[in-house]
């Protein structure tokens, strides 16, 4: 019908949200709260709040093995959240100011854009640990893994380009130059 069917409050400044198809929740990030709101897809209610690092941004699912990590760009960490219990189970120091975040489901590898020191931590979903820093293009935004292909795509908003990454060799294999400030990448694998 194309029609606002709920309305849910969550915290202050909601900045990313994401979707787990297979548990019908949302997640969403609360900048201004330091929290995310879980909410139930089947009843559009709030069924947890958990506090995160600072000024949270980012926000991705692995449905494999119901992650979710969200990158505090105030604090310049990655909280890994367990699905199933709605706290968080570990953080992970990556660069300054981290924003986009994006994660290969099938290599369980979460790829985190650090817009402050130009570069992108990719963090091993077993250890949750840096596996690797790379040296990307100027204030690095957004990230899009196709999981097919393991390319890792990378929204450079300040030099106007991609990083194009394999991610099998974790190396930049190529740069594109794209239009002024790209702040995401999306992904048709």
């Amino acid at each position: 019908t194309n029609t606002v069917i709920a309305t849910v409050t969550v915290g202050a400044g909601p900045f990313g949200a994401w979707v787990n198809p297979i548990t019908n929740r949302i997640y969403v990030a609360n900048t201004g709260s330091n929290n995310i709101s879980v909410i139930s897809g089947l009843s559009n209610t709030i069924i947890a709040t958990i506090t995160a690092g600072a000024v949270p941004v980012g926000i991705v699912v692995n449905t494999v093995n119901n992650r979710i990590y969200v990158t505090n760009s105030g604090s310049s960490n990655v909280s890994v959240i367990s699905g199933f219990s709605n706290t968080v189970i570990a953080t992970v120091t990556v660069g300054i100011v981290p924003s986009g975040v994006e994660v290969n489901s099938n290599t369980n590898l979460i790829y985190a854009a650090n817009q402050g020191s130009n570069n992108l931590s990719v963090i091993n979903g077993n250890t949750n640990t840096v596996t690797v820093t790379l040296t990307v293009g100027i204030s690095p935004l957004g990230v899009g893994v196709n999981p097919l292909t393991n390319g890792v795509y990378v929204a450079n908003g300040g030099s106007n380009n991609i990083s194009v990454i394999d991610g099998n060799s974790n190396t930049v294999i190529a740069t594109v130059t794209v239009g002024l400030i790209p702040l995401g990448v999306g992904i048709n694998p």
